[in-house]
């Protein structure tokens, strides 16, 4: 089938971007760096969330070679929050190669940005695009809503071909129309902007306002709530675990996770699998850490979502006097705020904040 894109639709959604776009950060800058880093930080992130964070993140390395040589740990409490912090370790690992083989600057070329350590076909069309004019697609969850309901694409935008139907239609477009003066930049964010503020993943986008509205085959035949399809995720794996704000003599504990696998790198408070009762936790603090004597308090459960998994949490207030003998991945700190802590503890972590004001001002 033969996906065509209008120009004139094209030249609308222009218009409609220079008026609405919002006002973001990394749309103030060409520089391919900034716009690499906020393409990896709103993978699976929220805009709104990111404003703030992309601002600090460049404050604090400003070039690929400070990214190339940060601490780890630095750069984990910079990522801090965000979720899927092999992202930020593959940006480091990027970074680095930028370094050795490009003197620190990112390649023009679309093939070498896609060879490049955790930089895929959306990011590097999405860098290459933004930052250099070059017309390439950038296919993002966004565009792939967009032009499924454009086009009356039915199939299921989980699959890799779908996005590889409307990646090789956008280059069509790009070659069907290389001697026009299109804003290539401007185009691969409107489509995108399109998806977040109007044609939404809902089944009442604000279709009234959208400029592509004229050749819309889902507006056409009012088959919005249909397209696009997005099959079901499998359910998802439960973990459940007890986790143990540990408070000894005003100090907390806290356990560096493992090198590799998930939240690799980060601190989380001490915790084992399964929901313990009180009994168990007075046996595992006296068998591990030769806790005879602890206050135990319930905080309350909390749960955090995964791509594959879900961790069930019950956590616990642990106090006592008595120096533990920890583990060579555990410490003890009144600031939590040096470490990189995981929003899957973030209800714990802010409880155990809230201990450590009440003691600084005991």
């Amino acid at each position: 089938m033969n996906y065509t894109l209008h120009l004139a639709d094209v030249y609308q959604l222009l218009a409609w971007f220079q008026t609405y776009q919002r006002d973001l950060p990394w749309r103030h800058t060409k520089n391919p760096y900034h716009i690499w880093i906020s393409e990896i930080m709103l993978q699976q992130t929220r805009v709104e969330a990111v404003k703030q964070r992309y601002i600090e993140f460049i404050d604090a390395l400003p070039t690929i070679q400070d990214l190339a040589q940060v601490d780890d740990e630095k750069l984990m409490k910079l990522w801090e929050g965000m979720g899927y912090y092999s992202r930020a370790r593959n940006l480091k690992k990027c970074a680095q190669v930028l370094v050795e083989q490009y003197h620190a600057t990112m390649p023009r070329d679309i093939e070498a940005l896609r060879s490049l350590p955790g930089i895929g076909p959306y990011t590097a069309g999405a860098i290459a695009a933004q930052a250099f004019g070059i017309p390439t697609p950038a296919v993002d969850g966004n565009v792939l809503r967009v032009l499924c309901r454009y086009w009356g694409i039915e199939d299921d935008t989980r699959d890799p071909k779908t996005g590889k139907k409307l990646y090789d239609a956008l280059m069509a477009f790009y070659q069907t129309n290389q001697d026009t003066a299109l804003d290539v930049s401007s185009f691969t964010q409107a489509l995108m902007e399109l998806g977040a503020l109007v044609c939404a993943p809902d089944k009442a986008p604000s279709c009234a306002t959208c400029p592509l509205q004229d050749h819309c085959f889902a507006y056409m035949h009012a088959c919005q709530d249909r397209i696009p399809y997005r099959s079901k995720l499998k359910n998802r794996a439960i973990e459940e675990y007890t986790v143990f704000v540990l408070e000894i003599n005003g100090q907390l504990v806290l356990e560096k996770r493992p090198s590799s696998g998930l939240l690799a790198g980060l601190y989380t408070f001490p915790m084992l699998k399964g929901q313990l009762s009180v009994e168990q936790i007075h046996s595992y603090l006296a068998s591990a850490l030769r806790i005879e004597h602890a206050k135990i308090t319930l905080i309350g459960p909390a749960k955090h979502v995964f791509t594959h998994k879900e961790w069930h949490m019950v956590g616990y207030h642990i106090q006592t006097t008595t120096t533990p003998d920890l583990k060579d991945t555990q410490l003890l700190t009144r600031n939590l705020e040096l470490y990189a802590i995981p929003s899957a503890h973030a209800v714990y972590k802010t409880f155990a904040n809230a201990l450590v004001l009440a003691n600084t001002a005991d």
